[in-house]
């Protein structure tokens, strides 16, 4: 059964998955662009997989292209899970 996906819960779950692939925690904020964080498009698969498990939302590559900071992930996944 996925987890309910609240603005928190997301929040919390990609940030820490973001701050697993190298950018320190504190620098994984709502504006920081994965750009500045270094997060290239096959690190953003990986979120994309730990999202699906975590709260059953598919992200699809061409929803992964458009994301360009981490507010936006997390808005995606919180309207998809809704």
């Amino acid at each position: 059964m996925p987890a309910t996906a609240t603005q928190e819960t997301v929040e919390k779950t990609i940030v820490d998955a973001i701050a697993k692939l190298g950018p320190d925690a504190d620098q994984v904020t709502r504006d920081a662009t994965f750009e500045q964080l270094d997060v290239d498009s096959l690190d953003l698969v990986e979120v994309a997989q730990i999202v699906e498990e975590e709260f059953g939302v598919v992200l699809k590559g061409e929803d992964m292209e458009k994301l360009q900071t981490v507010g936006d992930a997390i808005d995606l996944v919180v309207s998809r899970a809704s």
